[in-house]
């Protein structure tokens, strides 16, 4: 028999509008009794995390944050972070927001042990059995977006500030032990977020989807979170208070990070590099970088995008799949090009250097050599 895979899937979930009024029981559950939530700037003063705080305050856990994350956080926060959580003697992380938050804050569980630098723990191999285990703090995560799915995750994304290449930092015990998905959290979301988050989860669906890994698991939630992202992404622009619609949006982002278990692939690989260098949000990239990863990956995974197109209820394949992508964007308001985010094409080779290097390009369903990734960022730049 030649199909062999390493499987793991997702954690506990706490699913539903209000769970956040649980938070203090799920800290509770993993033993905590000093947590630290750590989230972004951007969220530090709302009224969903003074929500998260008052829970936390009034069933005796105290309100403890720390909020130095940037948008694409690096060793610089994570080393902040640490020292916060080391000063308060905290024992265990709330992981709280989008990406950046819920990513830096598993991180800050991981490393806050640790004797070695975070470098040490790439996703490589078997680097991360080089963690001491025991001293990863417990993480309770509960996520305010819809698109990353990292609450779902075992590894967090972290860029090098001198390098300013994205790493991925993997352990297995740095899955949460406990999520908190309350759609209601993320319905104040700006419309570009909602957007962008939700790209962002469709393709990590579409990409997992693509890969030629073997994961049939995988490979049926990845087809049902593209589906669910088609029915309730509209939605949600068109109506922020569509809790229904939310609630599919947040389970479409778990599904995605679960799916890509199987692999992610030239989309990502694009992105990770353009966000790095002129720090752009990651799903917006990824949405903009859709159309033309599709056409480069058709003689690969034409017929499974039809199968796709099939499932979706979209007519004509492949070509109609594509078309049914155009119209999403535009009807969303994604933009057609990177240059509308800020990104020139002064450093295309320095961008496609680092594509090719990026971990989610060997799960290109289509080898993603440096011509090719040089041909297309000169596509859509």
């Amino acid at each position: 028999m030649k199909l062999t895979a390493n499987w793991s899937y997702p954690t506990s979930i706490r699913f539903g509008a209000r769970r956040i009024t649980e938070l203090a029981d799920a800290c509770r559950s993993l033993g905590m009794k000093r947590p630290l939530l750590v989230t972004d700037r951007g969220l530090a003063d709302l009224p969903v995390t003074h929500t998260a705080l008052d829970i936390l305050d009034v069933n005796g856990l105290g309100r403890a944050i720390f909020s130095e994350v940037d948008p694409n956080p690096d060793e610089t926060n994570l080393a902040a972070g640490v020292a916060a959580l080391n000063a308060g003697d905290h024992d265990g992380v709330i992981a709280f927001g989008g990406g950046s938050g819920l990513d830096l804050g598993k991180l800050v569980a991981f490393m806050a042990g640790q004797t070695r630098p975070v470098w040490d723990f790439e996703d490589v191999g078997d680097w991360w059995t080089r963690a001491d285990a025991d001293a990863i703090l417990p993480i309770v995560a509960v996520p305010t977006t819809a698109g990353t799915g990292s609450e779902v995750g075992r590894a967090g994304v972290i860029t090098n500030s001198e390098t300013h290449v994205k790493k991925i930092i993997f352990h297995p015990k740095i899955l949460p032990g406990i999520v908190i998905c309350d759609p209601e959290l993320t319905v104040g979301m700006p419309p570009v977020i909602t957007v962008g988050t939700g790209m962002d989860a469709f393709v990590h669906c579409l990409e997992a989807y693509s890969s030629p890994h073997y994961h049939p698991m995988s490979q049926g939630i990845a087809l049902e979170g593209m589906r669910l992202v088609k029915e309730n992404l509209p939605k949600v622009v068109a109506d922020a208070n569509d809790i229904e619609a939310r609630g599919h949006m947040m389970s479409a982002a778990a599904m995605g990070a679960t799916a890509f278990q199987k692999g992610l692939g030239a989309m990502h690989a694009l992105s990770h590099p353009v966000g790095a260098l002129y720090n752009t949000h990651h799903g917006m990239t990824n949405a903009i970088v859709i159309p033309p990863v599709l056409r480069f990956n058709r003689p690969a995974i034409e017929s499974r995008i039809n199968n796709v197109a099939d499932y979706l209820g979209i007519e004509g394949g492949y070509g109609g799949f594509l078309d049914y992508i155009m119209k999403l964007r535009a009807d969303l308001g994604v933009p057609d090009r990177l240059r509308d985010l800020g990104v020139d094409t002064d450093r295309i080779d320095d961008l496609a250097a680092m594509a090719v290097e990026d971990p989610s390009a060997g799960g290109n369903p289509v080898e993603l050599t440096l011509d090719a990734a040089k041909r297309l960022y000169e596509e859509v730049i």
